[in-house]
């Protein structure tokens, strides 16, 4: 049990880690207007400022994190990562001012090393042919985490707007104090690197990873992927107010039911998919049934169809730790950090750049002048996930030779001979 301490702290961090999120979602009105003035409109601007900026500060400084935690190790990242984690929740909790709220996202947007830094750890702790697997908890963990969040932050809520930035700086520094006890380090001399400030951000770490085989391409399709994706979080609760007339209740069940159905499918499904599918088809599959769901959700018109198959539309979330393990095989051990640091950037990347898009694009479709088509963003999602495909699909010569089938599992697709999925890997 000792052996899997360090382990499940990874995953409790991680779980608490959305859960701090979603625990100051539905107090976030409420606290701007509070501190700021205004009405609801004001502070939902503040509040797109405030994460715009997190957003930003994770893309700039992930690899920079990934490559301190490879040459400095994992256990001094993630517990500093969580004591500023901590100290940036109860400076929220305390402020009174508008702009320090602001520095605050910033200094936590820098230091947000816990998912690629946790990543790392797990790659390090993992043997290769296990690691898409377990990168999968971590989606899972988040999951978990999404659904608890902002339930319970909502009942804390009822003693006032600062409640639920207390409990989250006590839930990181009580987790700061258990991996303080079990968290071992990982890094040792043999895969220590040096710290190079050129290759320590998203630009530079890119230029070093695009000497791997293959990486700049699943780096590509990783951030198509959750460019698409987001589509969930950045029109859901408008589609389906303006589409189907859902109450409040039935946007939160829907997104409840979608968090769960993700936890199951990357904590448990993926780990069986994998070794019977291997990574390459696995992310393939997943590509096809992602264009299947945005396509259903485009253009059905019944609401309750789409609440029950909105748990099958988290089917489709393989694809992020396949292609993780995929890209984490291809990158020495010396590098996992600076590799999950680069995954972070791409995923912020996304982050700041979809939700954008998307938002246009229903407005466009509803209130702008085109014609009326509230389900326009998840055709554009189906659109770039069919994109994603065939750029597997089309993957050169070069890129199958890189990858031999009998390590990676990838040169079946890449080589154009792909296989029913329900055959030897």
């Amino acid at each position: 049990m000792r052996d899997r301490l360090p382990f499940v702290f990874i995953i409790l961090t991680l779980t608490l880690d959305a859960m701090g999120i979603g625990l100051i979602l539905p107090v976030m009105p409420a606290l701007l207007q509070e501190v700021n003035g205004g009405g609801v409109g004001s502070a939902a601007l503040w509040n797109g400022a405030l994460t715009f900026a997190f957003a930003i500060m994770q893309f700039l400084f992930g690899p920079t994190l990934g490559s301190l935690s490879d040459r400095y190790g994992r256990r001094p990242i993630l517990l500093v990562s969580l004591f500023i984690m901590a100290a940036d929740y109860l400076v929220m909790a305390l402020t009174q001012s508008i702009w320090i709220l602001l520095l605050a996202r910033i200094i936590g947007g820098i230091t947000a090393a816990t998912q690629a830094t946790a990543a790392a750890f797990i790659a390090d702790i993992s043997p290769p042919e296990k690691r898409a697997a377990n990168f999968g908890l971590v989606g899972a963990a988040f999951g978990v985490g999404f659904v608890l969040g902002p339930a319970i932050g909502g009942l804390l809520a009822e003693f006032g707007t600062r409640a639920p930035f207390y409990a989250a700086a006590a839930l990181a520094m009580l987790n700061l104090i258990l991996g303080y006890f079990v968290l071992p380090e990982t890094v040792t001399a043999a895969i220590r690197r040096d710290f190079n400030l050129k290759r320590a951000n998203p630009f530079g770490a890119l230029k070093a990873l695009n000497k791997l085989p293959s990486v700049m391409t699943f780096l590509a399709l990783f951030f198509l992927y959750e460019f698409a994706f987001i589509v969930y979080p950045a029109i859901w609760a408008f589609f389906t107010t303006l589409r189907f007339g859902w109450s409040e209740q039935m946007i939160g069940l829907s997104l409840a039911s979608f968090g769960i159905a993700m936890a199951f499918v990357q904590g448990f499904l993926i780990r069986w998919l994998i070794p019977k599918w291997g990574e390459a088809r696995v992310i393939l599959y997943g590509f096809v049934f992602n264009f299947v769901a945005f396509l259903v959700l485009t253009f059905v018109g019944n609401g309750w169809i789409i609440l029950a198959f909105t748990p099958f539309t988290a089917l489709g979330a393989v694809v992020t730790p396949a292609l993780q393990g995929l890209m984490s095989k291809s990158a020495s051990d010396d590098q996992q950090g600076e590799l999950q640091g680069v995954i972070a950037s791409a995923k912020a990347l996304a982050q700041i750049t979809s939700p954008v898009i998307m938002t246009l694009t229903f407005w466009y479709f509803t209130e702008g002048g085109g014609f009326f088509a509230p389900g326009a963003p998840f055709a554009l999602s189906a659109v770039l996930m069919n994109v994603s495909g065939v750029v597997i699909l089309t993957g050169n010569r070069q890129s199958a030779n890189n990858f031999p089938a009998a390590r990676y599992r990838i040169n079946p697709v890449l080589s154009l001979r792909l296989p029913c999925p329900w055959g030897s890997a």
